[in-house]
């Protein structure tokens, strides 16, 4: 996938300090962090309590909620998306970390998406500090649209949003970035082919999925990728 330009709109600064679009937007960060270290504190303690790591139904919804609530704070502007030059805060609201490589899990998923018929590069280094070599654990280190899941707890699960949230793009059923359904345009989620429903910020990885988000006009036809090759060993 070819690397292409990108224009991010900010708002423009004045010498009273940041306009009002960007203080609107890191307070959507911040909370939307808080929400998450909470929820995370919450699941520490429990495991502190030496109960079942599986999170309760309140706390899934919650999770999802605050899922949410970051979506809120992705680029809302057309593709190409870079990697976010200040990753903590995008990793963080994604209700990760950034830090060592997990060791108790390691597999590979890999991510197409296609708008209006061409593909927009998934760029390498999401959900990784450039300065520092730490990284979450779902991550992406080249832009061939492989994505990392190296977990420090077997069977933790990770969805399609988070690594939207840390690529600082909106994602829901009814947006991509600044791409919205409407009466034109629609997006699908495919896994292996397959095309699935509801919200794909929701959708759960797996190791090997071939996972294509799709936008455009409903009667286009597009070629959507049901495998990837991944290297030997992955």
């Amino acid at each position: 996938m070819a690397q292409g330009a990108s224009t991010i709109r900010r708002g423009t600064p004045t010498s009273g300090g940041p306009t009002a679009p960007a203080r609107t937007g890191r307070r959507r960060l911040y909370v939307a962090v808080a929400i998450v270290l909470l929820i995370g504190g919450a699941l520490v303690l429990r495991a502190w309590q030496g109960r079942d790591a599986v999170p309760t139904a309140a706390e899934t919804s919650a999770a999802a909620a605050a899922l949410d609530a970051a979506s809120g704070i992705g680029a809302d502007t057309p593709p190409p998306w870079p990697a976010p030059a200040d990753p903590l805060g995008h990793v963080q609201a994604a209700g990760l970390q950034l830090g060592e490589m997990g060791t108790a899990e390691h597999y590979h998923f890999h991510l197409d998406v296609i708008v209006n018929g061409q593909p927009v590069p998934v760029p390498a280094d999401l959900g990784v500090d450039p300065s520092t070599g730490a990284m979450s654990y779902l991550h992406t280190h080249t832009a061939d649209g492989v994505v990392h899941i190296e977990a420090g707890r077997a069977g933790q699960k990770f969805t399609l949003g988070q690594l939207f949230t840390q690529w600082d793009v909106r994602l829901s059923a009814t947006q991509l970035g600044g791409l919205r359904v409407d009466g034109a345009n629609t997006l699908s989620a495919y896994v292996d082919g397959a095309k699935v429903t509801g919200d794909p910020a929701h959708l759960r990885v797996a190791p090997h999925q071939q996972i294509a988000l799709v936008y455009g006009p409903a009667d286009q036809v597009v070629d959507v990728p049901s495998d990837y090759a991944f290297a030997k060993g992955d």
